[in-house]
């Protein structure tokens, strides 16, 4: 029996590695991984960050070895502690103006103490949780901040470019050009021209080598061709000079006015924190766009960013370095050189660690002209015309060119505190700046309100209504988006007095919503602030609702998507009929069935449900607040509102709307035609009335044919956001492309690959097919033989794509990041590709690609997750990828 007693005893060594039965298990010891992609961003971000680091030194006018403590500090500190995991920190253009500006000023000690002081600013800032505050900026105030400094910078390093020295502000500079220009040295313009020449061309190279070759950044090649050229040539000229890291300057007591340097921190606080928030956001957009990287990364936290940035300066500054912020540029490359954490941002600094102590050598063969020429093109890379089509856009120009100008010419403070002055006072005028115009048209009066509708604008809003004659037919047409409770009461007792009176009113914008109606008390918008953009439900003729095809309809204008369910509800039926199916909710969907892509009698069911669930449907749109599940009171509350609608009924709009009824007849889609009809002339036609017309002068010319299949879920212009005139869309059951010389009886797909290559001159054909394609489901579950109906012979044309499925020598095609839910899924994907291979071998199509005048793109569209999917031309040959398309972001 001793034998089976255990020997070890509490008293052993090993007996506290014994886990208790209840408690929670031991945390399992986890080592430091780095991740590959994060080893590869790491490179990637070090290689712009060196020269860039370099050339912001020297265009503040620091020491070189500033920029380098900047850069590492940045990655280390920032990139452990800050709140954007893949935001990159380290000098940015957009300080260089104001580091600039400090050491004229104070010097550098000084301005590393200023540095200090502004970290520890933005870390009180952090800690009061105010950093959402900062995204309260305009846009245009920002744009132009960086649009001054960016044209600071670009004008100073000219002066290093043609071999000279800048001067200290903005009109020195642009007095010394002239002469700067007449006495040029040969070698600091060849050096500046070849880096200038290498950053233009080399991210455009082309071809498959091109494309490999654009994986090196280009500031790196641009820097380390003019510097080989230079030592290889002998060209004598002023170099890099890193002195000695004994003797480099950290940060001193600040010496100055007082109110001059908390202005200073002030200044280096804001744009440092403005500009680090702002790339947090835009880092933000460019992970949502990344497929797949959103359920790794998490979204940036804004105050931690803050305090990150403000233990950054903090640390920066004590050690002798620039100013720090998020850096737009190193940011968009570490999140597509594919980084999936902060672990890359931190490997960058150690590399620059390593290069600042092991690299000096080689550092100082850099041409001082060929920093200078990398840092001029990134300050005129700052005036994005991206941004000035933005701001004008919006009608910011004024804001945008006032801070532009004032950063030029007053500094970076001076001009963002007028570029907030402006917006302000544009704001103000926009919102008190109404215009209120009358006219007559027909027998119709038309009082036309553009801007917002304030107690302001009460008075001129009363005056034009009054010129209104007793009894006559008014449109009141409101275009704006805000309307106070006095404007508001206005309107409405106006309208009630009109009506009373004999007269008509109808009110119309742009999009709908709250009425005022004249047997109404305060309208759905309740009281103090409605909208202003509404539209009273339509006018009815004097015979009842009943005959109005426009009755009743609440859809908003040009709204396909959500589905017009405006047709008068059927009979309620008897218990367990179809009222009963839609109070219970509508039918479930059979299992492994795709939501939108039933068919036989799952369909029909489907069908008949969404008919009778409509009014319920409509009204729920009308009145969120209301949900309502029985038939028979949302029938009543239509009629009543027609019939209070009734009242404000014109002669020339019952004569318009009763000739339209009969026109159509009596039928229910008869009568969502002529409502839809009525929406367009009423609603769309007046926006697109001149774009429509230009194209009747000037004829189509689409830039691409677009071949889908006639699903009515599919709505090619929402999908690819294209307006009149853009796409050339052939539509037909399964997007097939019958291949050459088939025999056929319709060759109406053949003509219009034709006609569309060769008259219409498109660049690209597209082939998109779709999720829950009926066409894919009927050729897939077809059996041999039967009657050859018109269907079964048009499908045989996608035999191609069955085969090409069942073909073992061939992978399959694959979305991204999975595999097709089913086989009816994969024989859409396959189909794509497939009828593609047909399109190649027409002649004209042919001929169009090996000229390069014409491009083909497979396109996969998932209608219930509303994503599109573009063939991936990497994937030919080893199984088709149908990549994800995400929501880039052009700002970064």
């Amino acid at each position: 029996m001793s034998a089976c007693v255990p020997t070890r005893t509490t008293d052993s060594p090993h007996a506290e590695r014994v886990h208790r039965p209840h408690s929670p298990p031991r945390a399992p010891h986890r080592r430091f991984r780095v991740a590959g992609a994060d080893v590869s961003a790491s490179i990637a971000v070090f290689l712009i960050a060196l020269p860039l680091s370099l050339g912001i030194a020297l265009a503040t006018g620091a020491p070189l070895q500033a920029g380098l403590v900047a850069a590492a500090v940045g990655g280390l500190v920032a990139g452990r502690l800050g709140g954007s995991p893949l935001q990159v920190s380290g000098p940015a253009a957009g300080l260089t103006v104001v580091t600039a500006d400090l050491i004229h000023r104070y010097g550098w000690r000084t301005t590393c103490a200023i540095t200090v002081l502004a970290g520890l600013v933005q870390l009180g800032l952090g800690c009061l949780r105010v950093a959402r505050s900062a995204l309260a900026v305009s846009p245009a105030i920002v744009h132009g901040m960086l649009a001054g400094i960016g044209v600071t910078i670009a004008v100073a390093q000219m002066h290093i470019v043609l071999g000279g020295s800048p001067q200290s502000a903005v009109l020195d500079n642009l007095r010394s050009l002239p002469a700067q220009l007449a006495d040029l040295h040969p070698a600091a313009v060849a050096v500046s021209a070849l880096t200038l020449i290498l950053l233009l061309l080399w991210p455009r190279l082309p071809g498959r080598m091109g494309r490999l070759l654009r994986k090196v950044p280009a500031a790196l090649v641009a820097v380390t061709g003019a510097t080989a050229t230079a030592v290889f040539a002998g060209l004598t000229q002023p170099r890099v000079e890193l002195p000695s890291w004994s003797s480099h300057a950290l940060a001193g007591l600040p010496e100055g006015p007082m109110l001059g340097l908390v202005a200073a921190v002030l200044t280096v606080t804001l744009v440092c924190s403005v500009q680090s928030l702002l790339g947090a956001v835009a880092v933000d957009k460019l992970i949502a766009a990344r497929p797949g990287l959103p359920a790794q990364v998490s979204r940036s936290d804004l105050d931690r960013e803050l305090l990150g940035q403000g233990a950054t300066n903090m640390v920066s500054g004590a050690l002798g370095g620039l100013p720090v912020a998020g850096v737009a540029v190193r940011s968009a490359a570490n999140v597509q050189a594919g980084a999936v954490s902060r672990n890359s941002t931190m490997l960058h600094g150690v590399l620059v660690v390593v290069a600042a102590l092991l690299m000096v050598p080689v550092l100082e063969l850099i041409p001082l002209a060929s920093l200078a020429a990398l840092v001029m093109a990134v300050g005129i890379q700052m005036v994005s015309l991206h941004h000035i089509r933005t701001v004008t856009r919006h009608r910011e120009v004024p804001v945008y060119a006032v801070t532009t100008l004032g950063v030029v010419f007053l500094g970076v403070l001076e001009g963002v505190t007028l570029g907030i002055a402006v917006a302000v006072a544009v704001s103000m005028h926009r919102l008190a700046r109404t215009r209120i115009t009358h006219d007559e048209k027909e027998g119709v009066h038309h009082v036309h309100v553009r801007g917002q509708l304030t107690f302001l604008a009460v008075p001129r809003l009363s005056r034009a209504l009054h010129h209104v004659p007793h009894g006559s037919c008014v449109v009141v047409e409101l275009d704006g988006s805000f309307m106070d409770h006095a404007a508001y009461e206005t309107l409405q007792d106006w309208q009630r007095t009109h009506t009373a009176q004999g007269g008509s009113v109808e009110l119309t914008g742009r999009r709908a919503g709250t009425g005022t109606d004249a047997g109404s008390g305060t309208g759905s918008g309740g009281e103090g602030v409605v909208p202003a953009t509404f539209t009273v439900q339509t006018v009815v003729p004097v015979n009842g609702a009943a005959d109005n095809p426009l009755a009743g309809c609440r859809c908003r204008p040009w709204t396909p998507w959500r589905n017009h369910q405006c047709d008068s509800p059927p009979p309620a039926a008897p218990h367990g009929g179809r009222a009963a199916e839609h109070q219970a909710g509508p039918p479930k969907e059979p299992s492994g069935a795709e939501p939108g892509g039933r068919t036989g009698p799952a369909l029909a069911q489907a069908a008949e449900s969404a008919v009778a669930s409509g009014p319920a449907r409509s009204a729920a749109v009308s009145a969120p607040t209301e949900p309502t599940t029985h038939t028979e009171p949302v029938q009543q509350a239509e009629q009543t509102d027609t019939t209070e609608t009734s009242e404000s009924t014109g002669p020339r709009e019952r004569a318009e709307s009763t000739g339209a009824t009969s026109a159509a007849g009596a039928g229910p889609s008869g009568r969502q035609l002529v409502r839809g009809i009525s929406a367009f002339q009423r609603n769309t036609a007046p926006l697109v009335r001149g774009e429509l017309a230009r194209l009747a002068r000037e004829g189509q010319q689409p830039s691409q044919l677009f071949l889908t299949c006639a699903d009515s879920r599919l709505v090619t212009s929402m999908i690819t956001s294209s307006g009149p005139g853009d796409l050339f869309v052939v539509r037909n059951v399964g997007n097939l492309v019958p291949p050459p010389g088939e025999e056929s009886r319709d060759d109406s797909v053949a003509a219009a690959i034709e006609y569309a290559v060769d008259v219409l001159k498109v660049r690209s054909i597209t082939v998109c097919g779709h999720s829950g394609c009926g066409a894919m489901q009927a050729l897939f579950d077809a059996e041999p033989g039967g009657a050859q109906t018109p269907l079964k012979r048009w499908l045989r044309h996608g035999l191609p794509s069955l085969e090409r499925m069942a073909d073992p020598g061939r992978p399959w095609a694959r979305l991204a990041g999975r595999t097709a839910a089913d086989a009816v899924e994969q024989l859409c994907l396959t189909n794509v590709v497939e009828q593609l291979d047909h399109l190649r071998a027409y002649t004209s199509v042919a001929r169009a690609l090996g000229a390069g005048e014409l491009e083909l793109h497979g396109m996969y569209f998932h209608v219930g997750e509303a994503q599109a999917y573009l063939l991936s031309e990497a994937g030919e040959g080893k199984g088709e990828v149908f990549d994800h398309v995400g929501v880039a972001d052009l700002s970064a």
